[in-house]
C-alpha cells in the first residue's frame, strides 16, 4: 500500500505514477468512493490527456462498478466539463488529472452529485480510511459502463450563461499548454463553436492545442510567469486584443492584455462581479482573503454584498451554498458560478471577459484599469523549519501596533489603512506563503521586505 498521507491532499488525490498512484490503488479508490457515497446509481468519469490518466480512470471505473454502480464515461474532458457532467446528470463524478503538475504526476478530483466538493471534511478522509483498510467488498451485481460525449452540451451550457452577441470583433490568442483547453476551446470559441453560433465574433489564434501530457512546450501552469512568455509574444506579434492561458485541466484561466501584461485575477474577479450584479442587483459575491482590497470595494460600489472566505475551492463552494452567492473568485484564477453548480470554470470566466471587452471600444488594459487600484507583491514562498513558531513570532511583531488589526481566518492577516499582508502555511511542504498589497509600490515593498526579513530572522 502506498503512503496515503502523501497522496491524499486537502481537496484531491495526487501523486507520481506509478510509484505513489497506480491502477490497483485507483481501483480501490473507486470502490471506496462508491461505498462512502452510499452506492449512487451512476458515477460520471472523465480524464485528461496525461499518458497515465486513461488507465487510472479505467481502473477506478472497475472499482465503482464492483459496488453495483453504473458509470457514464465522458472520455477526454476538462475538469469543468466533468463538473458539468456531474450537474447535468445529477451524479457524483471523478476527474483524472494532476492539473498543472509535471507529466509524471496523476491525480483524482472527486465530487458529489451537482458538482458538490469532496474534500478532507466532506468524504475524502473516509475514503482514505476505507482504502487503507483494503476497500469494501465487491457486490454481487456489477454496474454497467456507458460512453457519452457531453462536449457539445457543455459548450452550449457555458454559452447560455453569457450574452456574447452584438459586440465588436476581437482577435484572441489562446495558449492551451497542450492541455484540455485544446479540446474545449474549439467547441466554444472555434469557427463551429457554441459561442460563435450565439453571435460572438472573434478571430481565434491557437497556441499548443495538441493534447500532449508530456507538455513539450512549457508547463501548463499559467500562474508561473515563464509559462506565459509564448502567449505574450504571440499577442504582440499578431496585434491581438486579448490572450488567454489555461492550466492542464483547463479549470483555471489567466488573462493577458493587448500590451502583453498580465491582468491580476483579482481584477477579473471584480469585473465579473460587476457583470453578475448587473444581472442580479444586491447579490452576494464571495472572494478569498488574498484577493485585492479593491474586490470588496467594487462589489459594494455596485450594490453587492462581499463575503470574505478562506483560500480553497471547498470553502468557497460551501459559503456560496450557505449564502446563495451568485459568484466567487480567488487570487489563483479560480472563478466559481452559482449557475454552473457553484463549480469553477476558467472558460466561463474567459467568456465574461471577452463579452465585456467586445461590448465597448477601449482596449483591455484601459477596461481593466478601473478594477486595479492597488499594488500587490504576488505570492512569495519561503521555506522555514517551524511554520507554527515562525507565524507566532510574526504575529507578536505586529500585535499592539497602532492602527493595525490582526485576524487568523486563514493563516495570519495583518491590516492597516494603506496596506495589508497575509501569511499562510503550506499544507504540503515546510513553506510559508506571503501576499502583500498597498496603496503604492514603495509601501508594498516596505511591508513585503519587513515580513520577509522577519521570516528569515528565525
Amino acid at each position: 500500500m502506498p503512503d496515503l498521507e502523501a497522496i491524499f491532499k486537502a481537496y484531491d488525490i495526487r501523486g507520481v505514477v506509478p510509484d505513489q498512484l497506480d491502477a490497483d490503488l485507483a481501483r480501490v479508490v473507486g470502490a471506496a468512493f462508491a461505498h462512502v457515497l452510499d452506492r449512487p446509481p451512476v458515477v460520471a468519469v472523465g480524464y485528461d490527456m496525461r499518458t497515465s490518466s486513461p488507465e487510472l480512470a479505467s481502473a477506478f471505473t472497475e472499482g465503482v462498478t464492483s459496488q453495483g454502480c453504473d458509470v457514464v464515461d465522458i472520455g477526454l474532458a476538462s475538469t469543468d466539463e466533468l463538473y458539468f457532467a456531474s450537474g447535468h446528470l445529477d451524479a457524483p463524478g471523478a476527474m483524472f488529472t494532476a492539473s498543472h503538475n509535471p507529466p509524471e504526476y496523476g491525480g483524482i478530483k472527486l465530487c458529489r452529485a451537482g458538482a458538490a466538493p469532496v474534500g478532507q471534511d466532506t468524504g475524502l478522509a473516509e475514503i482514505k480510511s476505507l482504502v487503507a483498510a483494503g476497500g469494501p467488498a465487491s457486490q454481487s451485481g456489477r454496474g454497467t459502463v456507458t460512453k457519452r460525449d457531453l462536449l457539445h452540451a457543455y459548450a452550449e451550457h457555458l454559452t447560455s450563461l453569457v450574452d456574447v452577441s452584438g459586440g465588436r470583433e476581437l482577435k484572441v490568442v489562446v495558449d492551451a499548454g497542450n492541455g484540455m483547453a485544446g479540446l474545449t476551446i474549439p467547441a466554444v470559441l472555434g469557427p463551429e463553436g457554441a459561442a460563435t453560433a450565439a453571435g460572438l465574433r472573434i478571430q481565434l489564434i491557437p497556441l499548443y492545442f495538441e493534447l500532449d501530457g508530456t507538455f513539450p512546450n512549457h508547463e501548463a501552469n499559467p500562474i508561473e510567469p515563464d509559462n506565459l512568455r509564448d502567449l505574450q509574444a504571440k499577442v504582440l506579434q499578431t496585434g491581438a486584443d486579448i490572450g488567454l492561458a489555461f492550466d492542464g485541466d483547463a479549470d483555471r484561466c489567466w488573462v493577458i492584455d493587448e500590451k502583453a501584461e498580465s491582468v491580476p485575477p483579482s481584477a477579473i474577479t471584480a469585473l465579473i462581479a460587476t457583470r453578475q450584479l448587473a444581472r442580479e442587483p444586491g447579490a452576494t459575491i464571495i472572494h478569498n482573503l488574498i484577493c485585492s482590497r479593491a474586490v470588496p470595494e467594487i462589489i459594494r460600489e455596485h450594490g453587492g454584498v462581499p463575503v470574505r472566505e478562506r483560500v480553497g475551492h471547498s470553502f468557497i463552494k460551501q459559503t456560496m451554498a450557505e449564502t446563495g452567492a451568485i459568484f466567487g473568485g480567488e487570487h489563483s484564477a479560480h472563478f466559481y458560478f452559482r449557475d454552473f453548480w457553484r463549480a469553477d470554470s476558467g472558460l466561463l470566466a474567459a467568456l465574461h471577459v471577452i463579452a465585456a471587452l467586445a461590448a465597448q471600444d477601449k482596449p483591455l488594459s484601459e477596461l481593466m484599469a478601473a478594477f486595479t487600484r492597488y499594488v500587490a507583491s504576488g505570492e512569495i514562498n519561503r521555506r522555514v523549519t517551524d511554520q507554527r513558531a515562525t507565524m507566532a513570532r510574526i504575529k507578536a511583531a505586529y500585535q499592539g501596533r497602532s492602527g493595525v488589526t490582526i485576524d487568523e481566518l486563514d493563516g495570519l492577516t495583518v491590516e492597516a489603512d494603506d496596506w495589508w499582508f497575509n501569511l499562510r502555511p503550506s499544507n504540503t511542504e515546510p513553506v510559508l506563503r506571503l501576499n502583500a498589497e498597498a496603496v503604492d509600490r514603495t509601501t508594498m515593498e516596505r511591508v513585503r521586505d519587513e515580513v520577509v526579513d522577519l521570516i528569515a530572522s528565525g
